[in-house]
């Protein structure tokens, strides 16, 4: 998945905890938001997604407005498993600490991701290496910032499920030591290097074989198929694609043209077709995709006569449409829908024993 920095498809959660910590500083929200082109009432809606963009403009405003030499640290250490929704709340109930691991970095782009991470075994040690995503266009003071603030990030999260008692062994930065700057080493627990060859949180491997006090195979198992599932919506969404889907479900009933949604995006059709052919579809395979979904959950999850479905689906007639469901579906629509209600109706009552 590579998403586009302008792609809408992450939780606010990340500038929400910015701009609360800004504001204990006294720093107003319309200060914290400046150029994010959110309001503040946003912060608090769960229906509200941003891009990785309007992430970094708010660290951009954190830098620029705190008087808070460690605010990276400090805004790290705010997030909890439960920032991050069912994606940390099965990171909570994994039955190892190793299946922890290989989950968190397996499913990392539901954490509204900045940065790559990647987690391996050294001889006594875990370690994990954070590195800002490459396709950010960032300068010298908000990598500083962005890999701070995931080192704290890391540190709180392994504390929430660790316990406690959880602390690195060591911290590498691959940036200099900030001039007369000891509080990491102080914040993080650890020694701290710098102008190492890589971002780096190591800690003693011995917790790796140790039980999760939260861990439930049966949840785990429940909440990493919801993953799954938020997942492919991510994946849905983002880039050219989620943009074109997007204008397709927005234009069911009056199908829109190829030229017209090249039109749209501020694209020549040339340019269109060249990037959906790099994120592997075309404006046909995904039209076809989305009309066969819609019709599917009309037929299965309504009562909508076939007449009305296909008007909604932009058909020329209601046998028209019946024909592309048979096509789709192996079934016609009535047979479809009969089967759906077979497979809801009740059992007749035996009787009393």
């Amino acid at each position: 998945m590579n998403p586009s920095p302008k792609d809408k498809i992450y939780s606010v959660a990340k500038i929400a905890v910015i701009v609360d910590l800004l504001a204990e500083e006294g720093v107003p929200a319309e200060q914290a938001l400046a150029d994010v082109s959110l309001l503040p009432e946003q912060l608090r809606s769960p229906a509200t997604k941003v891009c990785a963009a309007q992430v970094l403009q708010c660290y951009r405003n954190a830098i620029k407005f705190s008087g808070d030499p460690q605010f990276a640290y400090h805004a790290g250490s705010r997030f909890r498993v439960s920032t991050y929704g069912m994606y940390g709340f099965a990171i909570l109930s994994s039955p190892s600490f190793r299946e922890t691991m290989a989950f968190a970095t397996a499913y990392h782009q539901l954490a509204t991701p900045l940065v790559e991470i990647g987690f391996r075994q050294e001889p006594g040690a875990g370690a994990w290496v954070v590195s800002p995503a490459p396709y950010l266009e960032i300068d010298d003071l908000l990598y500083k910032f962005i890999v701070e603030l995931q080192m704290a990030v890391h540190l709180s999260l392994h504390r929430n499920i660790m316990g406690a008692a959880f602390r690195p062994e060591q911290v590498d930065y691959a940036f200099g030591r900030p001039h007369g700057d000891k509080g990491g080493a102080a914040f993080l627990d650890c020694p701290v290097l710098y102008g190492k060859p890589e971002n780096r949180l190591a800690f003693d491997g011995g917790w790796l074989d140790k039980r999760p006090d939260f861990g439930n195979e049966l949840a785990f198992a429940e909440l990493k198929q919801l993953c799954a599932g938020l997942l492919k919506g991510l994946e849905l969404n983002a880039g050219v694609a989620g943009k074109v889907r997007e204008l397709i479900l927005s234009n069911l009933s009056r199908p829109i043209s190829f030229e017209q949604v090249a039109k749209s995006l501020n694209m020549s059709e040339r340019s269109l077709r060249r990037r959906l052919q790099e994120e592997g579809t075309s404006f046909r395979d995904l039209a076809d995709e989305l009309r066969v979904q819609v019709a599917i959950r009309y037929v299965r999850d309504t009562d909508l006569s076939v007449e009305d479905i296909a008007f909604a689906l932009g058909f020329s007639d209601a046998s028209a449409f019946r024909h592309a469901f048979r096509r789709w579906t192996n079934a016609a629509p009535h047979e479809y829908r009969r089967a759906r209600v077979d497979t809801k109706r009740e059992p007749p009552a035996g009787p009393d024993r």
